[in-house]
């Protein structure tokens, strides 16, 4: 019996547009953003001009040398307002599936995340497109001559949250090829991660997080607040009001509205925040509010609850307990209902 091929899948700390591969696969949400538009001013000045597909359409093209990868693809997905969970594992399949035809030579493939640039919970974006690539390797819509697959990551810290989750899918960093997950080695705790990694998204209770989408924050929010979240089941989310185009407010209200709470932090006194807590009130969404420093509270929420915290880590135990009551409640209650 022959043994079974597999494909490599890696997570490096690189610049997309440095890193060395056959293709660099690239989606164009019918606008240009983050390493998407960079590329794309970078292959404007080749002889083979860059080209935007539209929705469900494709273009590859000769680097020319001006990024690392040989070429480029693009994928032309919805808008970035409406490119979810779901979406992210449907072109990470489409990705191969059209490298299948349009690129059988491809032995190393170069892909980013998507997601989590705008607001869509890191883990979550991240197991949505490790499951397409899965489901594309499984039914045979790959390029022949694949070996592997680099999730190229910039920031150092999202590069190594990006490894921590890669090692807990795939310790040995391996898919099988025309293999089903069920038949293969996988362990039982990843295929079942990876059978509903996106598809699954929307049945799962997340938290909204209203804050400053700020390099600042950053550590906060990963750190103290998205931490907290995932480790109690909950998807975590916040909005980068500069990534999108269109109606923004759109956006945020579908996705307060639906949260099973809304996190913010009141420490800076923004008025996008405010804005966010109001309309949370409004919806009836439960809310647990969080300040740094309580002179910041300004005085008609001072009559509300909020969690006060000195450090990032003081932040992730206070709101984990205060995450894994309302769970538990929760759970209790629909037992009771039932």
């Amino acid at each position: 019996m022959a043994a079974t091929r597999n494909v490599r899948i890696e997570v490096v700390e690189s610049d997309a547009l440095s890193v060395k591969a056959d293709v660099l696969a690239l989606k164009y949400a019918q606008a240009l953003f983050g390493v998407d538009r960079e590329v794309y001013q970078r292959l404007a000045v080749a002889p083979e001009k860059a080209q935007l597909p539209e929705n469900d359409a494709f273009t590859l093209q000769t680097s020319s040398g001006l990024v690392g990868a040989a070429r480029v693809l693009y994928l032309g997905v919805k808008p970035l307002s409406q490119f979810g969970y779901p979406e992210i594992r449907d072109f990470a399949r489409k990705v191969l599936a059209t490298l299948a035809a349009e690129g059988p030579a491809t032995r190393r493939l170069a892909m980013t995340l998507h997601g989590a640039g705008y607001g869509l919970d890191e883990m979550e974006s991240f197991k949505a497109e490790v499951a397409g690539v899965s489901d594309a390797l499984s039914s045979g819509e790959y390029p022949e001559a694949l070996d592997t697959i680099t999730f190229a990551e910039r920031n150092p810290d999202r590069a190594a949250r990006m490894k921590y989750i890669l090692h807990s899918l795939l310790p040995d960093g391996l898919l099988p090829l025309n293999v089903p997950l069920s038949g293969s080695s996988v362990g039982a705790a990843t295929q079942a991660d990876l059978e509903t990694a996106g598809y699954g998204a929307a049945a799962k209770p997340h938290v909204f997080v209203a804050m400053p989408f700020a390099e600042a924050m950053d550590d906060v929010f990963h750190y103290g607040i998205q931490g907290a979240a995932n480790a109690v089941g909950f998807l975590c989310e916040r909005a980068d009001l500069s990534s999108f185009t269109g109606d923004v407010m759109d956006w945020v209200k579908r996705r307060i509205s639906g949260a099973s709470l809304v996190v913010a932090d009141l420490s800076s006194a923004n008025p996008n925040v405010y804005l966010e807590v109001g309309y949370a009130w409004g919806c009836r969404v439960p809310t647990i509010l969080l300040v740094k420093d309580p002179p910041d509270l300004p005085f008609d929420v001072r009559g509300h609850r909020c969690l006060v915290y000195k450090s990032i880590h003081e932040l992730e135990e206070k709101l984990r307990v205060e995450l894994q009551g309302l769970a538990e409640a929760s759970a209790a209650l629909g037992e009771t209902r039932a």
